[in-house]
């Protein structure tokens, strides 16, 4: 006798694939060109995960209106994303295992990393491992570099802590704290001022991300609201505002070129925890001998550069 959960046995891949194509295109059309299929193959596909589920799974308003999941279809799709992020990590691990050591090594990072930890990494890593090829990924912030570990598409990933749900790992590099950033001229330049000076000036800071999120919860905790007069993705625009007179920034220090003439970075009277800074993996999948190797520089690297005084570390001023 077949059981309800032994025809959850007849899901195919192929079944996922479609869900998710037609979520992120909104058509049973465009959903068919994206995978190669025909329009009629998606439908079938779909027919044939509603039925083994038991729940309709796809709203059809029919004429130009684009087409949407329901709520059990919403849910099917979270688990759709994770087995074809699977799928797609265990390409790229036969890929690398067919490559052998000699195979490139796929790393994430992101601007304040890639200005000031990574070309001292690159340079010792490479003295160890030079024939190894290794293809940057860049991004404004690691939020969009770890799903990118999940799937497969990158090996190793710099990021922040704590890490977001999912299969990752990571170790922490260092901790970079939080400074404040303004002009030269400016009688904040003094020195340590408190956190209810600071919100007395326009503030400038970067688009919501993890770093500014947790600067605005650390500051409404105490009370204090914080309004950007302006916000950047960008650290030279942020950094290059500041330099013009146009208010202040509370930025995580490795953001910063501090060799400006234009600016004064201090502390303030109060520390902000800092942002801790990780080299992040997938920790289901296979690790070369060379991504274990660029992990431990890493690691050495920063430990250099904190001890050697090269960055400051867990301290109320810069």
């Amino acid at each position: 006798m077949i059981s309800e959960s032994d025809h959850w046995l007849g899901v195919e891949v192929r079944h996922f694939a479609a869900l998710q194509a037609i979520a992120a295109e909104g058509s049973f059309r465009r959903a068919a060109a994206r995978l190669g299929y025909t329009q009629s193959a998606v439908s079938q596909q779909i027919a044939t995960l509603e039925r083994i589920m038991g729940e309709r799974l796809i709203v059809r308003p029919g004429g130009p209106r684009a087409i949407s999941l329901t709520e059990a279809g919403e849910l099917v799709l979270r688990h759709a994303d994770a087995v074809l992020a699977r799928i797609h990590a265990a390409q790229a691990d036969l890929a690398a295992l067919a490559a052998g050591t000699g195979g490139p090594l796929r790393v994430g990072t992101y601007q304040s990393v890639g200005r000031s930890i990574l070309p001292l990494l690159m340079r010792r890593f490479m003295d160890d491992w030079p024939q190894l090829e290794i293809r940057l990924t860049e991004s404004t912030s690691d939020e969009e570099l770890v799903p990118l570990v999940e799937s497969g598409e990158l090996d190793l990933a710099f990021g922040v802590l704590p890490l977001p749900p999912g299969p990752f790992e990571g170790v922490e590099l260092m901790c970079d704290p939080y400074v404040l950033v303004v002009p030269a001229d400016s009688p904040l330049a003094a020195g340590a001022p408190s956190l209810a000076e600071i919100v007395q000036f326009p503030l400038i800071g970067f688009r919501l991300c993890r770093s500014m999120t947790q600067v605005e919860s650390y500051m409404s905790a105490r009370g204090i609201t914080l309004s950007f007069m302006f916000r950047s993705e960008d650290n030279g625009t942020v950094q290059g505002l500041v330099a013009a007179g146009m208010g202040v920034a509370l930025v995580p220090r490795l953001t910063i070129q501090p060799s400006d003439p234009r600016i004064a970075v201090v502390g303030v009277d109060e520390e902000i925890p800092p942002r801790r800074i990780a080299m992040v993996w997938h920790r289901d999948r296979y690790r070369s001998a060379a991504s274990q190797a660029f992990v431990a520089t890493a690691q050495s690297v920063c430990e250099d550069l904190v001890g050697g005084g090269g960055f400051v570390a867990l301290s109320s001023s810069a």
